[in-house]
C-alpha cells in the first residue's frame, strides 16, 4: 500500500482531534480580568494538549517519510496509535473540568504513556518491516527521548499521587524536551 494514504488518513484524524480540543474552550463568562484568570487552567491544559498532537503529527511525519511501503501490521499500528491520541480531547476535558485534582490527571498521564508506547510499537513495525539496518533504523539511531519518555510519564503519574500539579510539571517537561527539533531524520535524508 502507498503511504500517502496512511498519512492524509492519519492527518486528518489529527486535525479531527485538534478541533474537538479547540470546541472544548469556553469565553470567559464575564467581561473581568478575573474571568479570564479563572480560564487559564483550561488554556494551558488545552495547550499542553495541542503541543503533544503537534510533536506527535510531527515525528510521524519523519517517520513515514522514511517508510517504504506499507503492511497491514503498519496499519494496525498507526491505528493503535491514532486510538489513544483521540482520548486526549477526553482526557483533557476531564482534567479542566475537574480542576486538576489526582485521578484526571494521573488519567491524562497514563494516555501520555499509552500513545508513547503505541508510537514505538508503530515505529519498531516499521524498523521491523525493513529489516536491521534500514534506514528508519538508522536514521533513528539510540532514540533516547522515546526509550526516556514513558519512564518520564511513569515518574510524573507517580508525582501525582503527591501532588497533582507535579505530575503535570513532569509532563510539560517531557513536551519540553520534544519540542526540541529532532533532526535526525532530516540529517539521515541529507546525507543519502
Amino acid at each position: 500500500m502507498n503511504k500517502n494514504r496512511l498519512e492524509t488518513f492519519s492527518d486528518g484524524v489529527l486535525a479531527i482531534i485538534i478541533t474537538i480540543m479547540v470546541l472544548e474552550l469556553h469565553v470567559p463568562a464575564e467581561p473581568t480580568w478575573q474571568s479570564l484568570l479563572d480560564e487559564l487552567p483550561t488554556v494551558f491544559s488545552y495547550v499542553l494538549s495541542f503541543v503533544y498532537v503537534g510533536i506527535y503529527w510531527n515525528n510521524h511525519h519523519h517517520m513515514l517519510h522514511l517508510a517504504g511501503r506499507i503492511s497491514g501490521g503498519v496499519l494496525w499500528a498507526n491505528l493503535h496509535l491514532l486510538f489513544w491520541l483521540s482520548l486526549f480531547p477526553f482526557t483533557t476535558r476531564w482534567m479542566n473540568n475537574a480542576g486538576l485534582v489526582k485521578l484526571p490527571v494521573l488519567v491524562y498521564g497514563l494516555n501520555l504513556l499509552l500513545a508513547a508506547v503505541a508510537y514505538y510499537i508503530l515505529k519498531s513495525t516499521l524498523i521491523r518491516q525493513q529489516g536491521r539496518h534500514g534506514p528508519l533504523e538508522l536514521a533513528m539511531g539510540q532514540d533516547w527521548k522515546g526509550k526516556g519518555s514513558p519512564a518520564l510519564y511513569i515518574l510524573g503519574m507517580g508525582l501525582t499521587f503527591v501532588h497533582p500539579l507535579l505530575g503535570l510539571a513532569v509532563y510539560t517537561g517531557v513536551a519540553a524536551i520534544w519540542l526540541i527539533p529532532d533532526r535526525r531524520v532530516e540529517r539521515f535524508i541529507a546525507r543519502s
